[in-house]
């Protein structure tokens, strides 16, 4: 009984596929192969990820992240974790383990919210179709108040986690720092 409860959502879904080819076949056909698809994109994009974060967790000392993007560093720390939420291109899904890593070093919970949030909402090769279809002024106001709410809610979040240090994931991190 503790192996279901383990497996809980992949039985779910094994079932609603199941499902699905009963009495829907060609849904399942679909589902089947966009859930395929997107394996292959996860199957090659995760494994760089975590190559890339092995060489950070050694190349880049814990002193120098919680330099750069801790508690202390500012208005440097927004301008960094916004500058590299804003490069790049890929997936969302790969900026959570790497905004983990960096937590672990030092960082802090705002100027992580702001790199997701950047990552998410603000990437440059996104601005320039949104320019191109919605204009300059539209994006650029967007873009100018998205920013400021990544701040207040970085910010936000930060005071409430920190005052609340009971959450199990926030004792975590600082454990390992």
């Amino acid at each position: 009984m503790g192996l279901l409860k383990k497996f809980k959502s992949p039985v779910l879904i094994a079932f609603v596929f199941i499902g699905l080819a009963i009495w829907m076949p060609s849904t399942a056909t679909r589902s089947s192969l966009v859930t395929l698809d997107y394996f292959k994109e996860m199957a090659l994009i995760i494994p760089p990820v975590f190559i890339l974060m092995g060489l950070m967790e050694i190349w880049i000392p814990k002193d120098k992240i919680q330099k750069w993007l801790g508690s202390e560093s500012g208005m440097k720390g927004v301008v960094i974790s916004f500058a590299l939420g804003t490069l790049p291109t890929g997936p969302l899904y790969v900026a959570f383990p790497m905004t983990a890593s960096l937590l672990r070093k030092g960082a802090s919970i705002t100027n992580m919210v702001i790199f997701l949030g950047s990552w998410a909402a603000l990437k440059i090769p996104q601005l320039m179709v949104e320019i191109k279809f919605l204009g300059i002024v539209f994006t650029s106001l967007r873009f100018i108040l998205t920013f400021i709410a990544l701040v207040l809610v970085g910010t936000l979040m930060e005071f409430i986690l920190r005052r609340k240090p009971d959450q199990e994931w926030l004792d975590n991190i600082i454990d390992e720092r």
